[in-house]
């Protein structure tokens, strides 16, 4: 332990994660994360958080189920206190609102006894969020300007209950109760032997906000019979009253083109966010599954990519076939420079849009790009533009692993080409966020392929695809190689970048393929 870690004592910051959907996270609560040396988080906050951590962030599970506690409660109030007395950022993440029956007053109480500063960050509760995304307000002034909320899972060590169902049932407006799915029938049972009216309407949503939510509907004499049947479980909100029917007009989010979908994306985990966000607006229950990740050059290896860049000046043409590449080659290239005119007259040919886009972050403009947006047509596009390509100086900025066929192309036709190896694509054997695990135990809709690297990663972690998951392709090469490893690919993108692809989900999703 460090000099600064004995001195001083760090903080804890209780954050309310939300019911689920990433967009739902505060900004606020994102920054405690990002902060964080350790990150305790619970079984209801999405574990899609945890790709803000650090690095190098220790990350614990304290997840509670009804009857199966990774940590129990004292055991995690000694453990954010030991944690805060090392002088670490300690961020304790909690499902919903950490004061809405989340023990977060609890846990304050303990670190304001130890003397460990702390913070509070209020989350989205479930017991607002899960009826919206159901397409059900709690107050409507055509229905109720009043809302109850009460749990169905009391502390079990209790004595008796302090749940007053009298006073609950005479409660006018909405009620919305948080857990007890396994109580629902008695929590029934005790409303309308309290003067509760069989035919009040009733909704459940199970895991609200997430592409995987589940909702259904009945009244108060009805719903415990439909929910056994469904085998409806929790982690569920239970919204009773009028409100339930606006459901009929307004449920926008069960309405999306890809919900009930389960997708898998397969991209690099810095690169996975942007794809991830755009299915999960189109209403799909995204799996991150990054197969790859990328390395940058080092050694040997980065002296000599650092000469072609410092170079890069000489050139007739610049080409870059992917975004990692064009990444890796400017942060070397703005080390070396300050100005970027000192690129010289070099033109600039780019594979297809997405890393056209990159290039234009750089503010570097786009020369020249194949109208298949495939590697090795690169050297048509050049032929066409240009004519004779012989003693056109050329430098191709690519990832270790890629193919050669462009090489072969280019030299066949007498240009003098060096090429510059800015990344390598290893493979991402981890799962920090669940994904593999709920991969196996729930398979998938559709899988997403953005390279020959994802397929190959994929395949390495030794996930069996089940028969009715269908496969989604970026392009012609990924397409080869799904192909040579014996899969069928179900889809193929039109046009080889991520809105390609994305557009080639929705066609599987809808049948249209």
């Amino acid at each position: 332990m460090s000099d600064k870690d004995e001195t001083k004592t760090g903080i804890c910051y209780l954050v309310g994660a939300g019911p689920g959907d990433p967009g739902l996270m505060t900004l606020r609560g994102k920054e405690c994360i990002e902060m964080a040396d350790v990150l305790v988080y619970d079984y209801l906050a999405n574990h899609d958080f945890l790709r803000w951590a650090k690095p190098d962030c220790e990350l614990i599970y304290a997840g509670k189920k009804a009857d199966n506690h990774a940590i129990p409660q004292g055991g995690i109030n000694e453990l954010l206190v030991e944690k805060a007395r090392e002088g670490k950022i300690v961020t304790r993440l909690k499902g919903g609102d950490p004061l809405v029956f989340g023990r977060g007053g609890e846990e304050a109480e303990e670190l304001v006894e130890a003397g460990i500063p702390f913070e509070l960050v209020p989350g989205i509760s479930s017991s607002i969020a899960g009826p919206a995304y159901a397409g059900i307000p709690v107050t409507h002034r055509k229905h109720c300007s009043q809302l109850t909320i009460f749990t169905g899972h009391e502390d079990p060590t209790k004595e008796e209950s302090s749940m007053d169902y009298a006073q609950i049932a005479k409660a006018p407006g909405t009620k919305v109760m948080l857990m007890g799915v396994k109580r629902l029938r008695s929590v029934m049972e005790e409303l309308l032997a309290n003067g509760g009216d069989l035919e009040t309407p009733v909704a459940l949503v199970r895991w609200a906000t997430r592409g995987n939510q589940e909702s259904i509907t009945g009244t108060m004499a009805t719903i415990a019979d439909l929910v056994e049947k469904a085998d409806f479980k929790s982690p569920a909100v239970t919204v009773i009253g009028d409100v339930v029917g606006c459901r009929e007009t307004i449920n926008w989010f069960e309405n999306r083109p890809l919900f009930g979908k389960r997708v898998v994306v397969t991209r690099t985990r810095p690169q996975a966010s942007g794809m991830s966000r755009q299915l999960r607006e189109l209403g799909a229950d995204v799996l991150e599954i990054p197969t790859i990740r990328i390395e940058r050059p080092e050694g040997e290896k980065l002296r000599e990519f650092a000469e072609l860049v410092q170079d890069c000046h000489k050139y007739d043409w610049l080409i870059f076939t992917s975004p990692n590449g064009v990444e890796s080659f400017f942060e070397l290239f703005y080390k070396l420079y300050n100005d970027a005119r000192s690129l010289g007259g070099a033109r600039v040919a780019a594979v297809g849009p997405g890393t056209a886009a990159k290039l234009k972050e750089f503010h570097v403009a786009t020369d020249l790009m194949p109208e298949k947006h495939v590697g090795d047509q690169i050297a048509d596009a050049l032929k066409k533009e240009i004519g004779d390509l012989n003693s056109l100086m050329m430098l191709w900025v690519r990832g270790e692993q890629a193919r050669p066929v462009l090489r072969e192309k280019l030299l066949s036709e007498g240009a003098i080409l060096d090429e510059g190896i800015a990344y390598s694509t290893v493979p991402e054997m981890g799962d920090p966020t669940g994904a593999v695990k709920r991969f196996r135990e729930e398979g998938a809709d559709i899988i997403t392929f953005t390279s020959s690297s994802t397929v190959d990663g994929f395949l390495d972690l030794g996930l069996d695809i089940p028969e009715s998951t269908r496969i989604a392709s970026i392009g012609p090469i990924t397409s080869e190689t799904i192909e040579e490893n014996q899969l069928v690919v179900d889809a193929e993108a039109e046009a080889h970048d991520i809105p390609g692809l994305i557009a080639a989900v929705l066609k599987l999703a809808s049948g249209k393929e």
